[in-house]
């Protein structure tokens, strides 16, 4: 059956670049995916398949039911696109000024597109029931949050993503067990001095030299009070103080982000940072504003649909390098699916000679293999097929990255 589910899909390849071209030219910013959303149902009408729109916004959900009773599981695609100037030299460059699609959200979206028209054809063969989750917004704009409250996943028993990353090869997926993504939290600190001539120090409170004491003394949280085999980050990417060489400026904001897996290294980071601020404030007499803003919780795999997972595609896809690797730090917020009901996230690679390793995610010039859109595409059958017949783990050896 997932022999013939892949063949499938392999016709529909140049479907799948079409669409994530269409998509790739007419990219549209965090919540005001309009156009892309309607797109996206018009295309799973016309399949036949039962659709929901506006979910939590401008989210879409495909239902696809399967001749036999059985479990439901959910596959989750996202399609919002990023402030950014595209600047590759390609035909299927954005055709928006300043916006693009930089991620791969748009592989995404096509990728489920394809593997939504294969199950729905051949529905008749499925026990259970399938929910195409195609989610707007992830990037910062609670996407998954709001869908989540629109009870996009009623009835769900798991939930299974995939994101394609050009950095590693195309053919390859990696995964992680358990910890997969950080959280990724921001702060900003005000520091309120005194303003002065730059002359007279002594008659200010200088709030640059108390803003470096602080990008000091702060990584000394993360080197000597969490715990060495923990992960923590905290980077400081923006300062901003004064505009003139001969004045003390009396005020300095400061701007940075937390990475962090675990929720009591999280909080041991903030009240940390809370110390160290107000002990360098106060010896120095100046007065500060410290505000710490959660983020997106860290993915976190679940052990039993890691291993269904990872068992479907070393049996069915050979072919496929399948690499278990150490977790990322980058954000995610398909983190707030997996604290509601069990599933996992994976990566694909789609990278080439050309591609691998030279334009990150988020770059002006990003782009993707497209050839990996089949290989998640089969990854997805796998999962269905594996899951939805009831399979379970058979320990597998995995390679190691």
């Amino acid at each position: 059956m997932l022999e013939a589910w892949n063949e499938q899909l392999e016709k529909m390849y140049e479907k799948m670049v079409e669409w994530r071209r269409h998509f790739h030219q007419y990219p549209e910013l965090t919540n005001q995916e309009y156009k892309t959303s309607k797109m996206i149902a018009d295309i799973l009408t016309d399949f036949g398949i039962d659709i929901r729109t506006n979910v939590g916004s401008m989210g879409v959900l495909g239902y696809i039911n399967g001749a036999k009773p059985g479990k439901t599981i959910a596959l989750r695609a996202d399609f919002d696109a990023l402030p950014i100037q595209d600047e590759k030299e390609v035909p299927y460059k954005s055709k928006v000024d300043g916006v693009m699609h930089a991620c791969g959200h748009d592989g995404h979206t096509a990728t489920l597109l394809a593997v939504g028209k294969v199950l729905y054809d051949n529905r008749d063969s499925l026990a259970g029931k399938v929910v195409l989750l195609f989610q707007h917004a992830e990037e910062g704009g609670g996407g998954a949050k709001q869908m989540i409250a629109d009870n996009c996943l009623a009835g769900v028993d798991a939930v299974f993503a995939n994101h394609l990353w050009s950095l590693n090869p195309t053919g390859e997926i990696s995964f992680t067990k358990g910890y997969t993504t950080a959280a990724g939290d921001g702060f900003s600190i005000k520091i309120k001095g005194k303003g002065g001539h730059g002359s007279s120090p002594h008659d200010t409170v200088d709030s640059i030299a108390i803003a470096g004491a602080l990008i000091n003394q702060l990584q000394y949280i993360v080197s000597r009070r969490v715990h060495p085999q923990k992960t923590a980050v905290l980077t400081i990417g923006s300062i901003h103080a004064g505009n003139a060489a001969n004045v003390i400026a009396d005020s300095a904001l400061m701007k940075g982000t937390v990475r962090t897996y675990e929720k009591e290294v999280q909080q041991l980071v903030k009240e940390a940072m809370e110390d160290t601020i107000k002990g360098i404030c106060t010896s120095q007499k100046a007065d500060y504003e410290f505000k710490y803003h959660l983020g997106m919780p860290a993915v976190y795999n679940h052990p039993a649909e890691t291993d269904i997972f990872a068992n479907a595609i070393a049996s069915a896809l050979p072919e496929i390098i399948l690499n278990e690797v150490p977790p990322l730090l980058v954000s995610e917020d398909f983190a707030l699916y997996l604290e509601g009901i069990p599933g996992m996230l994976f990566f694909t690679g789609a990278g080439n000679e050309e591609i691998q390793a030279v334009y990150p995610h988020h770059h002006p010039k990003f782009d993707f293999d497209e050839k990996a859109m089949l290989t998640s595409g089969k990854a997805m059958l796998a999962i269905i097929d594996y899951y939805l017949a009831g399979k379970t783990s058979d320990n597998k050896a995995i390679t190691m990255k």
